[in-house]
């Protein structure tokens, strides 16, 4: 069938994914059936629905294969320069169904299914997510490498494959509840092992002085197993590697073992080295300080680090050995970027590479690596960034802590030689933190190692400047910069909401798929009031969906005209989830004090986990949970409030309740949320906003007018006014009488009268300890 070329033509097409042509479909069909038979080995009459997703599956992956491999080919022979992203997570979610939009089967393979007797949408609900990640972090992370592929740059991503990822929330009576996310159980059709290129990672040791530099000698050694996942892009024949490494003990025995005998412990001891790569943690916005997590920071980047020289030394495709020698050229071959201070240890590891193995001058090496490094800084809360002990590097990584202390000491005096006789500064800029236990601030070591430092908002990026990295910025100003989030439209309109992708694409062209700066090619139709039904009557059958989910879920009916008001996030005090509980309890109060107040009906949903040792975070979900109950089963508020709490928040969840939502909260404390990336999902999908002037909210309401956002809160000045003059919330308690109502209500055991204290930490905390 002829591709359509003119706007009749292609407005003839039944949507933005086309019309499914025949021998594709046959082709499908065919694929799927030998796919159930021989890799399943399963005929129609045993085959379980999980059957048929494994043999889908494997039908779209083989239409990847060709693609994948001849897009590394191309990258062998044209030697482009490389992009290594270093991310210690990935919050993937699910891929069939981006992987059938980006590769423009999708239409083809719904129609072989329905043609087979099978619903592609129940089978696409039974995979797995890939919760590789918290949150926003690795959300950006998938985000980029789907970005990078449609751009068709030599892009690589490098991580962990946990085992379990984020945790599985179950809310019972009230309360998180964290269980496994066991998401390998059933297998994951869209990796494959790459044992061939299994590389050793070592541990512990000592360093050994000689002539020629120091070596790093006595070490223990996991191997790194890599796993590779296919990244395609839209549309565009290229498909990107996500490689993700797994832990792997060495064949070899410890001797002691054998000399006593117990051959059955030393098996079993073999599950230490492999538990670096068996569960990712699950604190988002606080450092742990856990070895455990060390080992995996620094195993996943002296895995990626070996496999990007390798890579580098190599010329043509499938050619392992080393043609090149020199690494003059490596700043311009090898761009290496840092998600947050995680992947920081690639600087010390570089350079004992280059210096140790290489044998490159110190002054050589330190060239290479800070032309070849970049960081982006995710956040300002000081409890956020990362600080080792010195105690712990010496024992884990005694070679890297000599070689971040000679950075250090260089660093320093080049702080010495920009600012004579400061030696408050020099206390202050120092990698090496002396007060109490001796800390290694691995921001400060990304800054000095990194040629480019990157916030990820105009907001962000000022604060970085001003506050937390003032004195790097004052001496290294040409290295700071701004990238403000993004996310791919792809995953967060094309494929989460096809009507509105239909009818964008029906008025303007398909091109805003691949850059959304064409929506602007909308406003002329603001006034159009039979796009603007249609506009409405697509998020009208979303919210629809989005009841029927809720009904089956929940068995809590909503309303499906009321006003859907949606806050899913991580719950965090920042976040100010427990701001919006207090307006749901206030205009709960209302309605209950006038019951014919005129009042728009309103289906309150918030969502997000908890880090498992957060303990005011697991409350507020308590208490949204215990104000829900009252209000929920209330026969006078009816159906004009109600309270929902969305189980398990995760990509897949988000596809659905985005496009349904009428309004978003963005309410974090101005000058705290680094950027969001929910905000400009819901835009994306014709949600209004409500914020505050914080992370990426404040570009938003640039981009769609002010007129067009609810402002809300204090400005990131007047926050910091406010705190050196001394915040008293008992003022603010005391001159609001609703205020007061809600929170002694939430005091005085009114949502939880079978234990009415419960709730006094709550209150504790807006009255005395909020900041």
């Amino acid at each position: 069938m002829a591709t359509p070329t003119s706007d009749f033509d292609k407005r003839k097409q039944i949507s933005v994914r086309g019309i499914a042509e025949v021998e594709s479909v046959a082709n499908i069909k065919k694929t799927f059936n030998q796919h159930l038979h021989f890799t399943l080995v399963k005929d129609r009459n045993v085959a379980t629905p999980r059957d048929y997703y494994f043999a889908l599956a494997h039908t779209v992956r083989d239409h990847l294969v060709g693609r994948w491999i001849r897009t590394q080919q191309y990258y062998y022979e044209k030697d482009p320069k490389r992009v290594y992203y270093l991310s210690l997570e990935y919050y993937m979610g699910r891929s069939l169904q981006n992987t059938m939009i980006n590769l423009g089967i999708q239409a083809a393979c719904d129609e072989a299914l329905y043609q087979l007797g099978l619903d592609i949408e129940e089978l696409q609900e039974l995979e797995e997510d890939a919760g590789l990640g918290n949150g926003g972090l690795g959300r950006l992370a998938a985000c980029f490498l789907d970005s990078m592929a449609t751009l068709g740059l030599a892009a690589y991503g490098y991580g962990i494959r946990y085992e379990y990822g984020i945790f599985d929330q179950k809310i019972k009576d009230g309360e998180q509840i964290e269980e496994p996310d066991d998401w390998l159980r059933f297998g994951n059709p869209w990796e494959k092992a790459r044992p061939e290129y299994m590389l050793p990672v070592n541990f512990y040791g000592r360093v050994e002085k000689h002539e020629r530099g120091s070596r790093w000698v006595d070490t223990q050694v996991v191997f790194a197993m890599p796993y590779d996942m296919p990244v395609p892009g839209y549309l565009n024949n290229t498909v990107n590697t996500l490689r993700l490494w797994s832990a792997k003990s060495p064949h070899d025995f410890s001797l002691k073992f054998f000399n006593n005998g117990d051959y059955i412990q030393a098996v079993l001891d073999r599950n230490n080295a492999e538990n670096i790569s068996r569960v990712l943690y699950p604190n988002d916005n606080f450092f742990s300080g856990k070895e455990l997590r060390l080992k995996q920071e620094y195993f996943m980047v002296a895995a990626s680090l070996q496999d990007i020289i390798r890579r580098f030394k190599s010329a043509k495709f499938g050619c392992r050995d080393p043609v090149r020698t020199s690494f003059d050229s490596f700043p311009d071959k090898v761009a290496i970027q840092l998600n947050d201070t995680h992947p920081s240890m690639a600087i010390p590891e570089l350079m004992r590479i280059l210096i140790d193995i290489e044998g490159l001058t110190w002054e050589k090496a330190w060239q290479v690596t800070v032309k070849t490094c970049a960081y982006t800084n995710h956040t300002v809360l000081p409890e956020a960034l990362e600080r080792w002990t010195v105690a712990q590097l010496e024992h884990l990584l005694p070679r890297h802590l000599e070689i971040i202390y000679h950075i250090n000491f260089l660093h320093l005096q080049e702080v010495s030689k920009k600012f004579p006789g400061d030696t408050d500064r020099l206390r202050r800029m120092s990698c090496v933190e002396e007060e109490g236990d001796k800390r290694i601030n691995m921001a400060y070591l990304s800054i000095v190692g990194s040629h480019a430092i990157n916030g990820v908002a105009a907001l962000h990026s000022e604060l970085l400047k001003t506050t937390v990295f003032r004195d790097f910025y004052e001496m290294l100003p040409e290295r700071f910069q701004n990238k403000t989030n993004g996310i791919t439209p792809r995953r967060w309109l094309l494929l989460c909401n096809p009507s509105l992708a239909d009818v964008i694409t029906d008025k303007i062209g398909d091109g805003w798929v691949r850059d959304l700066s064409e929506l602007a090619k909308l406003k002329p139709l603001a006034n159009d009031q039979q796009f603007l039904r249609r506009l409405l009557q697509i998020k009208q059958e979303n919210k629809m969906r989005l009841a029927i989910h809720i009904k089956e879920k929940y068995n809590v009916t909503v309303n499906p005209g009321s006003m859907f008001d949606i806050q899913v996030k991580r719950i965090h005090e920042y976040k100010r989830q427990l701001l919006n509980c207090l307006h749901i309890i206030t205009m709960y109060n209302r309605l209950k004090r006038n019951p014919n107040l005129p009042f728009t009906p309103r289906t309150v949903m918030v969502g997000g986990k908890a880090a498992p040792g957060y303990h005011i975070a697991k409350q507020i979900i308590k208490l949204i949970c215990a104000v829900a109950r009252v209000v929920n089963n209330d026969p006078i508020i009816g159906d004009r409030l109600k309270v929902i709490y969305l189980e398990n928040y995760r990509v897949s969840l988000a596809e659905k309740i985005i496009p349904a939502a009428d309004l978003s909260e963005q309410i974090s404390t101005a000058g705290t949320e680094a950027s969001g990336t929910g905000n400009m999902k819901f835009q994306l999908n014709g949600s209004l906003t409500i914020g505050t002037l914080d992370g990426a909210n404040v570009e938003m309401r640039e981009e769609m007018g002010a007129e067009n956002f609810f402002l809300f809160g204090m400005t990131e000045p007047e926050v910091q006014a406010l705190g050196q003059k001394g915040y008293n919330p008992y003022e603010y308690y005391e001159r609001n009488p609703e205020l007061k109502l809600a929170v002694d209500q939430i005091r005085n055991g009114f949502f939880s009268p079978s234990n009415p204290t419960i709730f006094q930490d709550i209150a504790d905390v807006i009255l005395k300890h909020d900041r």
